[in-house]
């Protein structure tokens, strides 16, 4: 099922995803519901130039489908989710959610705005395995999108 797009610019697109995945770390390792991570959030400063309804989409489905996403990355990968960096299990999680979800939002912008997040926010070569993860989740998700531009 596709899903609107969320308004505002790509900056405020790239800010909503960089600040969902601090919200998904904070989640991973507080355990806090999605509703106060969303309003501790949305109260900060910096969240103003954000685009609020992707912010909030996908904090919100990524926690509420998590079981389900972290069977989507245990199926293309070689390493179980309990044993990836919470940093980057979140990108994986977010960047899973819109290859499923957000067909509107090419695979190409959600697989460079992960590598990105991940080169910037996790472990060394981190960025390398999200890379490479992503691109099967693609081929996975988006076959008929990936072949035309292949």
């Amino acid at each position: 099922m596709a899903r609107r797009r969320s308004g505002g610019s790509a900056g405020a697109r790239t800010l909503a995803r960089r600040r969902a995945m601090q919200a998904l770390y904070q989640w991973q390792l507080t355990g806090q519901g999605s509703k106060d991570i969303i309003l501790q959030f949305a109260a900060e400063e910096d969240h103003q130039r954000a685009d609020h309804e992707l912010f909030r989409e996908l904090v919100r489905e990524v926690i509420e489908d998590r079981e389900a996403l972290d069977r989507d990355i245990g199926e293309i990968s070689d390493r179980s989710t309990d044993q990836l960096d919470p940093v980057e299990h979140g990108i994986l999680l977010m960047a899973m959610y819109e290859l499923k979800h957000r067909t509107d939002v090419p695979f190409r912008v959600v697989i460079n705005e992960a590598v990105e997040l991940s080169r910037a926010y996790g472990a060394e070569d981190g960025h390398k395995f999200v890379n490479a993860l992503l691109d099967r989740a693609a081929r996975k998700y988006r076959q008929p999108e990936t072949s035309v531009q292949s």
